[in-house]
């Protein structure tokens, strides 16, 4: 496998953490331009994807060069220290929602976050956050990539060498999971709001786009608009948009929404990631893979800073975690002022921004090329 690296894989992926932010402050003006008000699918998609396609880029890579024991070891390792961040964030999640509820009186944060089960039965919670069944409502993306990174040494070795065959079975059981009610148990809804049954199959597309994105192939050289694939899939996107646009006007989309239709599309389940939203997201993805190659857009600044946060995904995504409370209650104590919303929206991302910046710094500072220079540095 080739070690090229694509910069859009971590420009979306940095992308996807802001819109998360964003979507997950109530009330925040700037979560009307996400994903999710423009078609079916939102940024849950793209995280959990482009994590998949991540995974199988960098544990293909060990597998390849150290064999699968090593790779197998450094998957269940990630995945054990995403497991201990989980834990240490919900703390510190629960200590600043508490703190932000004491100095809110405009609405219950503790409801909103979905941390009452913990004030009603403190140690059962515990036991249930260590099984990974109590899970507030900003934390769910957390605990499906745990499982579903734990689960990818039983997959690899067959997606790198036959990943159609893969595909196959893991579409299977995605087709299966509804029907059976196959799901873990969680305490919320009595299940995972995010099923890691239908949900994996997302992730090992990102792994099979992985694989297939090594491998050399001729380029396409009919124009966009005579490529059946890609206006197919523009097509689709761009309905999915407009219907989702006319969720706005509810008289408007029941008078143009034909009945049968109607029938056909609802409900769309973001649990068991209804067939529309995953036909949606991979739409978007090729259309927008089609439209914009990696050929120099990514090292714009602004690209460049957001994919910095893709880079160091997982801290960014827990520091918005963590900020979304804050934003929320500062939003509150203003009556929801649309310049408050917007201002703590933009400080939110500027610090997921900064972190990213710091981190990668504090890796420059540590690299074995930056102390070599500092020690031949002349004093």
């Amino acid at each position: 496998m080739t070690t090229e690296r694509d910069h859009r894989i971590d420009f979306f992926r940095g992308l996807a953490l802001i819109f998360i932010f964003w979507d997950h402050v109530p009330h925040n003006p700037l979560g009307q331009i996400t994903l999710r008000n423009f078609g079916f699918s939102d940024a849950a998609e793209i995280f959990v994807f482009l994590a998949g396609y991540a995974a199988v880029l960098a544990y293909g890579k060990i597998l390849a060069r150290d064999g699968y024991l090593i790779a197998c070891v450094k998957i269940l390792r990630r995945a054990w220290v995403l497991y201990v961040v989980h834990i240490f964030l919900l703390a510190m999640l629960m200590g600043i929602v508490f703190f932000a509820n004491s100095h809110v009186e405009t609405r219950d944060l503790v409801e909103e976050m979905g941390l009452r089960h913990f004030i009603t039965n403190p140690q059962q919670a515990l036991t249930d956050e260590l099984l990974l069944r109590f899970k507030p409502n900003l934390m769910d993306p957390l605990p499906l990539y745990i499982v579903l990174l734990a689960g990818l040494p039983l997959v690899l070795p067959m997606l790198v060498r036959k990943a159609w065959a893969v595909v196959a079975v893991s579409l299977t059981v995605y087709l299966l999971a509804p029907s059976f009610g196959w799901n873990l148990a969680a305490i919320k809804d009595g299940v995972w709001y995010f099923n890691p049954v239908t949900w994996q199959l997302l992730f090992v597309l990102g792994g099979a786009a992985a694989i297939h994105g090594q491998k050399p192939r001729s380029a396409e050289t009919r124009p966009l608009l005579r490529q059946p694939l890609f206006v197919s899939a523009a097509i689709y996107a761009v309905l999915a948009g407009v219907i989702t646009v006319s969720w706005r006007w509810p008289q408007i989309h029941d008078a143009l929404m034909p009945s049968q239709l109607s029938n056909l599309l609802y409900p769309i389940s973001k649990t068991d990631l209804s067939p529309v939203r995953l036909l949606h997201f991979l739409a978007l993805a090729y259309v927008t893979a089609k439209l914009l190659p990696d050929t120099g857009w990514t090292q714009h600044w602004l690209a460049r800073q957001c994919s910095r946060m893709g880079r160091y995904s997982l801290e960014v995504f827990c520091l918005g975690v963590l900020l979304a409370p804050l934003a929320d209650m500062v939003n509150a104590l203003t009556d929801d002022a649309f310049a408050m919303q917007v201002f703590t929206a933009l400080v939110g991302a500027g610090l997921m921004g900064l972190l990213a910046v710091w981190l990668e710094f504090n890796k420059r500072l540590n690299s074995p090329n930056f102390c070599g220079e500092r020690a031949r540095s002349p004093q």
